[in-house]
């Protein structure tokens, strides 16, 4: 069976204030595309499918009609929501859209929800997970130790329903200890929602959401798709891609990245005012793509943005590098190398103050709170 994998669509989001949805409609309708030419039998879509839990009109509205266009063409498709998401909101009418071979995970509930799909290999089971938290399995399994999203992730993935002998193919969307991170991406303190990848060894692909830049984790079958457009700053040399797949026997599958053109690349430009303002140096070039400036005058230029903006429309940040920025970014990295994460600092006062260390049942409950607190911040 041939397969897309996409994730991350974020769809709705602003970068320094500028709307990508544009780039979004542009980014979903070349995976359109792709379904036509690969003539696929099913799409993955590893949560994040909005960038607020409260998505805006204009987000709702472009998602539906990306369903309208994938229901048309009579494939399957399976939705997990992300930590972005409202796993209620994303599940709403969840049960209707089966009829149209639309799969949608529901809030957990203390059970995964699968598919099963056959074909001339046999059967393939399609598990969806929603993005979990710990607190939300410890109330389905308040025997199990459970006190961080690794252990949460592992007892969920014990009591889900495997096909023995056939396939198993699984979406996810948790952050994999090892991945590589983005600006964009939201991430806990101290590494408290870290979930290791041999957790899903007895998968043959695991379509992995959460993470913007594609790659794999630990096997080419366990990846992140990645984000279909960039969204950081850090992202500037990342290649936005779909992932394709054929999944034929038992171990084996064909693995193909497939990438993604934006109307407006994101690009990092840099040179002195005089330079950048001089058209010999601007006229063959992409002047309306997203832009990170970098002035290399020594002096502040007044007004710099506005007048830059007359040439290059779509400056997402203009700063300077120069004699003066350099020292203060070298004291600034100096004073961060000295830095502790918090939760590191709460557990050297404990110990101080008890003379024992911090057991692992009270280190989960400072992590949940500190999440909690996150979150809500």
């Amino acid at each position: 069976m041939k397969f897309l994998h996409i994730s991350d669509l974020h769809l709705g989001k602003r970068v320094y204030e500028y709307s990508m949805i544009e780039e979004q409609k542009n980014a979903l309708w070349q995976v359109l595309l792709a379904i036509d030419e690969k003539n696929v039998d099913g799409i993955f879509i590893a949560g994040d499918i909005y960038d607020k839990s409260v998505p805006t009109i204009e987000a709702i509205e472009l998602f539906d009609s990306f369903l309208v266009e994938l229901a048309k063409r009579d494939i399957d498709v399976f939705i997990i929501s992300g930590n972005h998401d409202s796993p209620e909101r994303v599940g709403f009418g969840a049960e209707f859209f089966k009829s149209k071979r639309i799969y949608i995970s529901k809030a957990y509930e203390g059970k995964i929800e699968y598919v099963d799909m056959e074909d001339e290999f046999g059967k393939l089971r399609i598990h969806l997970i929603p993005f979990l938290k710990p607190a939300n399995v410890k109330r389905f399994y308040p025997e199990e130790e459970i006190n961080d999203y690794n252990s949460a992730v592992r007892v969920v993935t014990e009591h889900m329903d495997m096909i023995g002998e056939g396939r198993n193919v699984v979406l996810v969307h948790q952050f994999i200890t090892g991945a590589v991170r983005s600006e964009s991406e939201e991430s806990f303190l101290g590494g408290m929602d870290n979930v290791e990848y041999d957790l899903f060894d007895d998968f043959d692909y695991v379509a992995l959401g959460h993470i913007h830049k594609s790659q794999a984790m630990g096997r080419q079958q366990v990846r992140y798709s990645g984000a279909l457009v960039k969204y950081a700053l850090d992202e500037i040399n990342q290649v936005k891609s779909m992932t394709y797949m054929e999944i034929k026997a038992k171990n084996d599958i064909e693995i193909e990245t497939i990438p993604i053109k934006p109307i407006r690349d994101m690009r990092r430009i840099e040179g002195t005012y005089m330079e950048l303002t001089d058209r010999s140096n601007y006229i063959d070039t992409k002047v309306d793509d997203y832009l990170h400036v970098v002035l290399k005058d020594e002096e502040d230029v007044p007004d710099a943005l506005r007048k830059l903006r007359v040439i290059y429309p779509n400056i997402l940040k203009l700063e300077y590098d120069n004699t003066r920025t350099r020292h203060r970014n070298s004291v600034i990295e100096k004073e961060a190398i000295r830095r502790k994460e918090p939760i590191e600092y709460i557990e050297e006062l404990f110990s101080m103050q008890n003379n024992v260390e911090m057991t692992a049942e009270q280190l989960g409950v400072l992590r949940q709170i500190m999440e909690d607190n996150n979150e809500t911040d």
